[in-house]
């Protein structure tokens, strides 16, 4: 899948299942819930050992459906690893060269977390394509999406943390490209999870054509 079709992929659906488990079975079961909700994103995180083995899975079961990327990627081994079991897109806390040229050299999106405007510019110049604003999206709340695009307003965020049913229109209207969902879209059977990933994608579709400061 060409780098450019996966970002349209991730901007149009506007929401990231972010997925820790330690089972295939338990991954398949969570794609299910968000495929069957309209989620169809997902991220596999390498806190656990397996997350290359789930990610295969995963495109073995949902080909094309199913757009599945990895997170929590610190070094270009991983993101490498990560590239060969099928991951489309690569996610990080951290911002990193070495990763970024793993990316771009097999055409792959990279998102890396960013606290500062500085680490975002260097970001952005080392070639990412979205920024993952993490962990201060947890503090600041949708107000952040304000504070970053006022001096960069053509910079790609992808946020993780502190969202819910609650405050996600709020998120979507300043502007943000896609939103990391954990819980809501991990939690529960997959009729559960059918049920968060569809009022998720209400909310979005929403919201997107009343975002704030649109013309």
């Amino acid at each position: 899948m060409f780098k450019l079709n996966v970002m349209q992929r991730i901007v149009n659906t506007g929401a990231m299942a972010i997925v820790r488990t330690n089972t295939v079975e338990r991954g398949i079961e969570i794609a299910e819930g968000c495929l069957n909700g309209g989620v169809d994103i997902i991220e596999i995180s390498y806190t656990f050992p397996n997350a290359g083995e789930v990610i295969k899975a995963l495109n073995d079961k949902f080909g094309d459906r199913l757009v599945v990327g990895a997170g929590t990627v610190l070094d270009s081994e991983t993101a490498r690893l990560a590239i060969l079991h099928g991951a489309k897109f690569i996610i990080a806390p951290n911002f990193s060269r070495e990763v970024t040229k793993i990316c771009n050299r097999y055409q792959i999106p990279y998102a890396p977390g960013c606290t500062t405007v500085t680490e975002v510019i260097e970001a952005l110049e080392g070639g990412a394509s979205f920024i993952k604003a993490f962990p201060i999206s947890n503090f600041y709340g949708p107000e952040l999406v304000t504070i970053l695009k006022t001096p960069l307003p053509e910079v790609p965020i992808l946020v993780s943390g502190g969202i819910t049913l609650d405050n996600l229109s709020d998120w979507v209207k300043r502007g943000v490209e896609c939103c990391g969902i954990g819980g809501l879209l991990t939690k529960g059977s997959a009729v559960e999870i059918a049920e968060n990933a569809s009022k998720i994608c209400k909310i979005i579709n929403q919201n997107k054509k009343t975002k704030i400061g649109a013309k």
